[in-house]
């Protein structure tokens, strides 16, 4: 698609800038006591992966604008996050739907991952759709349906997406539910959250030792009156019941509005229950918008958070995930976007001196504590960033890279106009 040894040209031309940036944030970090080779090898190690549906347009229930040149098989899925890697060094995983993303042949699948240094994060199930040549309908319920035969066929579904995993080298299985009601009356609170626990039960049991459930919530839609996990308390407790190996998944866009995200990650981490993320941005809801285009300091803060709960708690190791879907963007610029803004907010939130906020805390300094937060959200952390792409031969500018490359033009060339992505 394009030539890497072109990055090297690529680079130069913006090399000057890019040092004189870092010089002088450099010596203001360097001035504050903070190790520059320790914060970009933290930085540079981060990674977050890539969602399979998201490499396509989409995002609205009303229609799809497609840009053409849209990934139409696996192969071509992970083709396309290995782009967003080679420009990037921050997109090393993809995280796979079932059933678009069934591979024909594991082997030459994970060969191909392999080759583009690509490994495979936590594989997802999708009971919230009708699938073709199935027995039975999820259009009232799957994992909570008042049939036990529908309640199989979606436990089914599960232990077939976790053996897929297996075969990948995936390690976590999610699970996001569009059980509920519109209707008040229409089922049974209790009933449907036993039926609910029950069949995660069973998925649960199926899961290798060294995987784990991540539980996903989402208080409205597509179900309206009521949802069976509605909020990050059902999930946790959910998964509290089922075993250490459960865990609740947090996505940014599955909360009403002005919600406070951060101290549910806070509270889940002092649990050790929080299994990881489905980072996107919203105005309203769900909207899965680019990570970071509307919320930026409710981002960062979340971020200090998971710093802060990495450092001084025992919560296991984080999935991290992008879960957007855009109708108006190339999708891949969008990725790109949201990725660059995710390691900005992480990078903001390892310049926290917590030491001196915890201080503030203790003596109820609130002015104190307001600046040492907003001290290190408006310090530029760009050049930080950029350093830790460049040192690992990723481009400075992954945006303007995929432009200068013309890769979309290039891919619709290679795929057509009409090509379009599975699972949207």
């Amino acid at each position: 698609m394009f030539d890497p040894n072109k990055l090297k040209a690529f680079n130069e031309q913006q090399l000057s800038e890019h040092e004189n940036n870092w010089d002088y944030l450099g010596k203001r970090l360097t001035q504050k006591g903070f190790d520059l080779d320790a914060l970009v090898d933290e930085i540079g190690a981060f990674q977050i992966a890539i969602p399979s549906w998201a490499l396509g347009t989409g995002g609205t229930r009303f229609g799809r604008f497609p840009n053409g040149g849209e990934p139409a098989s696996l192969e071509d899925k992970i083709k396309d996050v290995g782009i967003l890697h080679a420009l990037n060094k921050s997109s090393g995983a993809i995280s796979l739907h079932i059933p678009w993303d069934i591979p024909q042949d594991y082997k030459a699948v994970k060969d191909l991952a392999n080759g583009l240094d690509i490994k495979f994060d936590a594989v997802n199930s999708n009971t919230f759709q009708d699938q073709s040549g199935s027995d039975n309908s999820y259009k009232f319920g799957s994992l909570s349906h008042t049939d036990v035969a529908v309640r199989k066929q979606a436990i089914q579904h599960n232990k077939e997406v976790i053996d897929h995993g297996v075969q990948l080298g995936s390690k976590a299985l999610t699970v996001w539910l569009a059980d509920g009601s519109s209707f008040a009356g229409q089922h049974n609170f209790r009933r449907a959250f036993q039926r609910t626990l029950d069949s995660l039960e069973e998925i649960y049991n199926h899961l290798p030792s060294d995987w784990k459930l991540l539980i996903e919530y989402k208080p409205y839609e597509p179900n309206f009156y009521s949802m069976v996990i509605p909020d990050w308390g059902t999930s946790h407790l959910m998964a509290s019941k089922l075993g250490d190996r459960a865990t609740t998944l947090v996505d940014l866009g599955h909360h009403l509005p002005n919600t406070n995200i951060e101290q549910i990650v806070a509270v889940l981490m002092h649990l050790n229950k929080l299994g990881g993320f489905h980072f996107n941005d919203s105005k309203y809801g769900d909207d899965d918008l680019t990570v970071g285009s509307v919320k930026p300091y409710q981002l960062f803060l979340v971020f200090c958070e998971l710093v802060q709960g990495m450092r001084e708690t025992s919560n296991p190791e984080l999935s991290w995930m992008i879960d957007a879907s855009h109708n108006l963007k190339d999708p891949m610029e969008d990725l790109l976007q949201s990725v660059e803004s995710i390691k900005i907010a992480y990078a903001k939130a390892l310049l926290v001196d917590y030491d001196g906020l915890k201080a503030a805390q203790m003596l109820n300094d609130v002015a104190a504590a307001q600046f040492i937060l907003q001290d290190a959200f408006r310090t530029d952390v760009r050049p930080l960033v950029k350093e830790s792409i460049y040192r690992k031969g990723g481009a400075l500018d992954p945006l303007a890279a995929y432009r200068t490359f013309d890769i979309r033009n290039n891919l619709i060339k290679l795929r057509g106009l009409d090509s379009k992505s599975t699972g949207l």
